[in-house]
């Protein structure tokens, strides 16, 4: 049974009553994210549901100083970084120059499939905060599954034969090129100049391993660490094996059933932790702009590792998705 605990500085209720995860925060004064015992109980209750949508908050500097709480920002080595704010960074669509994919025949603005942030890097980022600018007129969700409560749906027997393996990873951007967890068919009409870069240098942009479970730390709770995108197969099975043991796991992993779907609304920020939630976004209509702003939470679960032949890169090199 959860217990979630309101305090004397903001109100917490459960994001979804079926769902296991996630919790909505209001009435938090950004003035008291100041105090050291707020910003304690905010910590705890990120670690215990993994999602956190804030109600009522908005503007860069609460943006940063929330993102604060939580851990150190890591400076984002995008061009689109803001100047006046470090560590902020634009998330947008646009029609003048956009990322168009189709979904099961359908045009949108960047759509991205279920995946975690830096998973195709070694050090992995603990989290991130969204806060929306631009809302399009449908459409522009973002999805969350929470890979604790995944791996507690795992099978038995399905948990012991996937005890210590690792899967690899490697960055490509093409949608249509992920083999595993496919939740739609998607297809490239156009890549932004900046992703377009970025798909001209692929082997820059070496393969890494990571375990397929590990254990957080603070609860001792088992966590699934499959990131579909991105994935490529299990370093210890090689071949139609492993293959077909990520398409199991990852068919109970996208489940829609067990997701959650945040529909943006202005003046909210939404904070996830990356080691344990995957995310993707729906995606926005072609002709409209969808406008958000992120941070990027530091730190490593320090369980990854590149993939052996790979050559070091600096973890600086690496655009988070």
């Amino acid at each position: 049974m959860r217990n979630l605990k309101s305090t004397s500085q903001f109100t917490v209720d459960p994001l979804r009553a079926e769902l296991p995860f996630g919790a909505i925060v209001r009435d938090l004064d950004p003035d008291a994210l100041h105090d050291e015992r707020v910003r304690e109980d905010l910590r705890t209750l990120w670690i215990e549901e993994g999602l956190i949508v804030f109600k009522g908050l908005s503007g860069s500097e609460t943006h940063i100083t929330l993102s604060e709480v939580f851990g150190p920002g890591i400076e984002h080595p995008a061009k689109e970084v803001r100047k006046e704010y470090p560590g902020l960074v634009d998330v947008t669509y646009d029609p003048s120059d956009g990322f168009v994919v189709e979904v099961d025949g359908e045009p949108r603005g960047k759509p991205y499939p279920w995946h975690s942030d830096l998973i195709y890097a070694e050090q992995v980022n603990h989290g991130g905060i969204l806060r929306p600018i631009t809302l399009p007129s449908r459409w522009g969700e973002t999805g969350f599954i929470d890979q604790i409560w995944a791996y507690e749906r795992l099978p038995n027997a399905l948990k012991r034969r996937i005890d210590g393996l690792h899967v690899v990873y490697k960055y490509n951007l093409d949608a249509e090129r992920q083999r595993f967890g496919v939740a739609n068919q998607m297809r490239v009409l156009q890549y932004s100049p900046q992703i377009a870069s970025i798909q001209s240098r692929l082997d820059d942009f070496p393969p890494v391993v990571h375990p397929l479970v590990f254990t957080q730390k603070q609860t001792g709770r088992k966590v699934l660490n499959l990131s579909p995108w991105f994935s490529t197969g299990i370093e210890e099975l090689p071949g139609a094996e492993g293959d077909a043991l990520l398409d199991e796991i990852a068919a109970i992993l996208v489940d829609p059933v067990n997701s959650y779907l945040h529909e943006w609304h202005m003046d909210e920020m939404v904070l996830w932790d990356n080691w344990r939630m995957l995310h993707s976004a729906l995606g926005t209509p072609i002709d409209e702009r969808r406008h958000m702003m992120r941070t990027t939470i530091a730190g490593d679960y320090g369980l990854g590792r590149r993939a052996e032949g790979a050559q070091a890169k600096s973890q600086s090199e690496y655009l988070v998705v």
